[in-house]
């Protein structure tokens, strides 16, 4: 694969990343990730009738027909939903497969003998991307590249100009709805370009990997950030950073760029599962093991408090009786007693522990609680 192939693969994937971003991110803060799924196999369907209608497989008649079955598909999807008999997941569940199958059948019956292919439209095949050009002025350049630069930049312009709307109407559609706003417009316009986007990304890199870009990226940023501006532009980093990994891996290993662009976002993913500051599993243990010793010095200063000044004070701040009194495994309670003794709120008498003046009040403010 020549340098200049390269290139242009991995700027039409990372097109495709960015409008996953921009796009993905307000889907995964509206829980509907499975509807991007959804609208990527069911515009099949409007493919197909698309043709079937027109006799022709022109790119704009083709995104006309994607456009409405994805807005049809959510219709069809709400419509099931309010009956109140499913779940959404359910009723996603119920549409889309339906609508693809559909889509399937009439390729198989009526359309069988034209380029109409859908594990080619599903999988997709980027690195024949660049071998299908369309001349502007003395240049040869990517088909797919055109349409992804046209398509993200009617994505990005979409978030940018309807930026306030869209966090307003994702985080609080009620407050948006009072305050004039129409959020169920807004809605069927980002799902509508979400048909859209499918759709152009077809030739290039597939439903497969779009739906990968919308949900992915924007998954793991949400584990790293709660601001949004911040959880779109993570996204589309991430997203740009595998296809520039998965296309040298795929070089390497002679395998599906599209595949190891999937394997990067999934390595991605699990990186930022992990090791995530504050909503990370390593993060999550550490903060449970702290609160774990946290419970338990808290524990001992309050059993020290309420034994201060009683008959009984020498029996129950004897640091041999500690384990039995307080149902400890020895080693643990020599570990919570060295823990507080650091922090200052308990001091070794002999083999008594007493309370220091910030040990009782850390007491007296749990026991206030």
């Amino acid at each position: 694969m020549y340098l200049d192939d390269t290139l242009t693969i991995i700027t039409i994937c990372s097109l495709v990343a960015i409008s996953g971003a921009l796009l993905g991110t307000f889907l995964i803060l509206r829980r509907l990730s499975l509807m991007s799924d959804a609208i990527s196999h069911s515009i099949v369907f409007g493919i197909v009738v698309g043709f079937i209608i027109f006799h022709t497989t022109d790119s704009l008649v083709m995104i006309i027909a994607a456009g409405l079955t994805g807005l049809l598909t959510v219709w069809l999807t709400e419509v099931i939903l309010r009956t109140g008999l499913v779940k959404e997941d359910a009723s996603i569940g119920l549409v889309f497969p339906a609508l693809f199958s559909i889509g399937v059948i009439l390729i198989s019956k009526l359309i069988g003998n034209i380029h109409i292919d859908t594990d080619t439209a599903l999988v997709g095949e980027v690195a024949l991307a660049p071998f299908d050009t369309i001349a502007l002025g003395n240049l040869e350049i990517a088909r797919s590249l055109v349409t992804m630069i046209v398509m993200t930049v009617i994505n990005l312009l979409f978030v940018v100009v309807f930026y306030k709307e869209l966090k307003l109407t994702t985080f609080d559609a009620g407050l948006a709805a009072s305050l004039g706003f129409a959020p169920a417009l807004l809605h069927y316009a980002l799902m509508g370009l979400v048909s859209v986007t499918a759709v152009t990304s077809f030739d290039a890199v597939g439903a497969v990997l779009l739906v990968a870009f919308m949900v992915v990226p924007a998954s793991a940023a949400y584990l790293l950030t709660d601001r949004l501006n911040r959880l779109i532009l993570i996204a589309a980093i991430i997203g740009v950073l595998a296809c520039m990994g998965g296309t040298q891996l795929a070089i390497i290993w002679n395998a599906s760029i599209s595949g190891c662009i999937v394997l990067c976002l999934g390595i991605e993913f699990g990186l930022t599962l992990v090791f995530a500051p504050e909503r990370g599993l390593l993060a999550g243990m550490l903060r449970r093991r702290r609160q774990k010793w946290e419970f338990a010095a808290q524990l001992l200063v309050v059993h020290l408090l309420n034994h201060e000044d009683t008959p009984e004070v020498q029996v129950e701040t004897a640091i041999r009786n500690l384990p039995e009194h307080l149902n400890w495994q020895q080693a643990f309670a020599d570990q919570v007693i060295q823990r507080a003794n650091r922090r200052g709120w308990v001091q070794r008498i002999g083999d008594y522990l007493s309370l220091t003046d910030q040990g009782r009040t850390i007491a007296r403010g749990v026991m206030a609680r």
